[in-house]
């Protein structure tokens, strides 16, 4: 049995890395193309895309889409914050450093952990409560409000960051009879809705769709849903204490990302505030890993 798990936790892992890669290079793709097209544009553009693809993968596996589940509570909560962290994130991607963004979206966990215990009653003990502070003053040395650094812009990934921490928790309590293709096709349709809302907000006029744009959209939609899908195929192989550290992963590929192709530099409240997101979620999941939800 033992030999069993190692094996599905290392199926898993790699799962999870392969999905982290995937994410920082839709993140590229997303960036790039928000520099010739409107974010809300853009933004249904990729959403219809990834709804494409899901519908796809559920007509091949014979998954429902439409179902009395698809409107439950909690599927109508997650919708919501599958919303504001997209449209959030998104303008993050098109007006912030990538490399800091992707930083600040890696204290999703930690605030999902916080959220289990004020939201559904988790246990949560004093030196995980500690772990969650520290990693949120990591968020906080990145922005440095108040410092010369500090911009409006700087918000847009922290609002993000807790959309999808939201979602995350909605999807706890989602029914379990909807699985990957089904929570995808709604993921991506939640995404279009966010850029239909903002292009309605912004009021810019949608621009035409050039040979240069095709590569950028197709790439979003595949490679968007690919990260999607093997995500929720990592959080469902192995032991979920096992896998998800190799979710920080993607810290290292969206700094790199960031430096390569958009020249951008790495700053040590960057390396510090990073160090301490690491270092809290690794101890958040050692403890409830070797604690088994005890404090």
């Amino acid at each position: 049995m033992h030999t069993v798990n190692r094996h599905a936790n290392l199926i898993g892992s790699l799962w999870m890395i392969g999905a982290m890669a995937c994410f920082a290079i839709e993140d590229v793709l997303f960036k790039a193309a928000s520099q010739s097209m409107a974010v809300g544009q853009l933004l249904m553009l990729f959403g219809a895309g990834g709804a494409l693809a899901f519908w796809a993968m559920a007509m091949v596996t014979k998954t429902r889409l439409i179902s009395r589940d698809v409107v439950s509570p909690a599927m109508r909560i997650r919708v919501l914050f599958e919303i504001l962290g997209r449209l959030f994130f998104a303008l993050a991607l098109a007006l912030t450093p990538l490399s800091v963004t992707t930083v600040i979206l890696q204290a999703t966990p930690i605030v999902v952990v916080a959220g289990a215990a004020l939201v559904f009653g988790e246990t949560v003990g004093p030196r995980r409560w500690v772990a969650i502070f520290i990693g949120l003053l990591g968020v906080v040395i990145i922005i440095q409000p108040g410092g010369d650094s500090f911009t409006a812009t700087s918000i847009l990934a922290l609002i993000g960051m807790f959309g999808f921490a939201g979602r995350d928790l909605a999807s706890r309590a989602a029914p379990k009879t909807l699985g990957t293709a089904a929570l995808g096709f709604y993921g991506f349709m939640s995404l279009f809705a966010a850029g239909a809302l903002y292009a309605a907000y912004e009021g810019q006029p949608f621009t035409a769709i050039t040979s240069a744009n095709v590569p950028y959209l197709i790439g979003l939609a595949l490679v968007g849903a690919v990260a999607y899908g093997g995500l929720m195929k990592a959080m469902r192989t192995g032991d979920v204490s096992a896998v998800t550290p190799f979710r920080y992963i993607r810290l290292l590929f969206g700094i790199g990302c960031g430096v390569l192709f958009f020249g951008e530099t790495v700053t040590p409240a960057m390396l510090i505030g990073s160090a301490l997101i690491v270092a809290s979620g690794l101890v958040i999941v050692w403890r409830t890993r070797t604690q088994k939800g005890t404090p």
